[in-house]
């Protein structure tokens, strides 16, 4: 597998919330490098992108929406999923939809680029760059278990990471969430 094609070290470390089979919508999914490795994991994945012709070959492993998710209304009103999963893009508009689109107990794996990012790279443009804190913010209501901001190696991108957690009704135990050991 090339670098541009192996799922995102973030996903791959914290897929092990997902539940098996579980439904996972993977936003913005470009040329598909996460639908591939979801689906050949067992998770059913609903791909959304404006590109329709990077995303045709992704028709045989994923429901696919073709999408301009910038210009138009949100295409999946009403659906909830297990996990969101949303990696080098923002549009902080969809922000209310990415909440609605979880379902309880659902997973949103998010990871882009931040403030800092335009000193050293593409993209350099503020409203592609998340502010520090922005993405706990953004994610007001969710469990969070896991953050990360900061300049991340290998190619050098500035990068805030999130994993939270729509809560379900309390059970009177608290939620526990399995942390990932020594190496992911």
């Amino acid at each position: 597998m090339s670098p541009l094609s192996e799922p995102s070290a973030w996903l791959t470390r914290w897929a092990h919330l997902l539940p098996p089979g579980g439904t996972v919508l993977d936003l913005a999914c470009g040329s598909g490098r996460h639908t591939r490795w979801m689906a050949a994991q067992g998770w059913r994945v609903t791909g959304v992108d404006r590109n329709a012709d990077a995303v045709e070959p992704l028709r045989a492993l994923a429901e696919i929406v073709v999408a301009d998710l910038e210009a138009a209304p949100w295409p999946l009103p009403g659906r909830r999923f297990d996990a969101v999963v949303v990696t080098n893009y923002l549009w902080r508009a969809l922000w209310p939809a990415l909440h609605d689109a979880l379902a309880e107990g659902g997973v949103l794996i998010y990871e882009t680029f931040a403030a800092g990012q335009q000193h050293i790279g593409r993209p350099s443009r503020p409203e592609f760059l998340l502010d520090t804190g922005e993405l706990l913010r953004a994610c007001a209501g969710l469990r969070i278990v896991a953050f990360e901001e900061g300049l991340a190696p290998d190619p050098a991108r500035f990068m805030q990471r999130i994993v939270a957690v729509k809560s379900r009704p309390s059970t009177g135990e608290p939620p526990r969430f399995r942390l990932p050991g020594p190496g992911g």
